[in-house]
């Protein structure tokens, strides 16, 4: 008698969950990983603060420094600072996108001021993850320089820290010694309709 679509599906499953089971029994390190989110999609920095929300849902202490968009009035900003400030320091380091404030030499002088603060964050056992919010276009403008930032990650960042990179054109240095990397692809957004940013969408 032939098996029903049922039995032929629960089959299915168990050998997926056996294979699963096997595949997990020998993955029992743990480690605070580099992780890099980038691309010219849209949801870098929605990754990283839904990864802040769940440090927080677990009572891990946790950070952000935001390089560009230190300016905007976000709603991760208020959210964060009105609700989790126990948890979850927040410094806004930047000054606007760098069309906005026409002067390297200011831009360079926040990327710096930010990324000091990162370092001391990082530096910080008890905190458990620190998310380096568009620090990847600070890098690719050479504000900051990637040899520097690489060799405190390697050096300095402590075992169990997670330490979330966001920001388009990650530069492949940073992608070689990092451990997860996720790359946006953009398909289709509503700018390029004439739809300005939204509240709730994009901040």
């Amino acid at each position: 008698m032939p098996a029903t679509d049922d039995t032929r599906h629960a089959s299915k499953m168990a050998k997926k969950k056996a294979a699963r089971d096997r595949m997990m029994a020998g993955k029992s390190g743990e480690k605070g990983l580099i992780i890099i989110l980038t691309g010219a999609g849209k949801g870098k920095s929605s990754s990283a603060f839904g990864m802040i929300l769940r440090c927080i849902a677990h009572g891990l202490s946790c950070a952000v420094v935001q390089f560009i968009k230190g300016a905007w009035d976000t709603g991760e900003r208020r959210l964060l600072t009105q609700n989790f400030g126990d948890l979850c320091q927040f410094h806004a380091m930047g000054e606007g996108f760098t069309w906005e404030t026409q002067d390297r030499a200011r831009d360079i002088a926040a990327a710096r001021a930010g990324w000091e603060k990162a370092k001391e964050l990082i530096r910080d056992p008890s905190i458990r993850m620190v998310v380096l919010d568009e620090i990847n276009i600070a890098l690719r403008y050479d504000y900051l320089d990637v040899a520097e930032v690489i060799h405190f990650l390697e050096t300095e960042k402590p075992p169990l820290t997670h330490v979330v990179l966001t920001g388009r054109n990650a530069k492949q240095e940073l992608i070689d010694v990092a451990d997860l990397v996720t790359e946006m692809t953009l398909v289709k957004h509503p700018f390029r309709s004439g739809i300005k940013g939204q509240p709730g969408v994009e901040f």
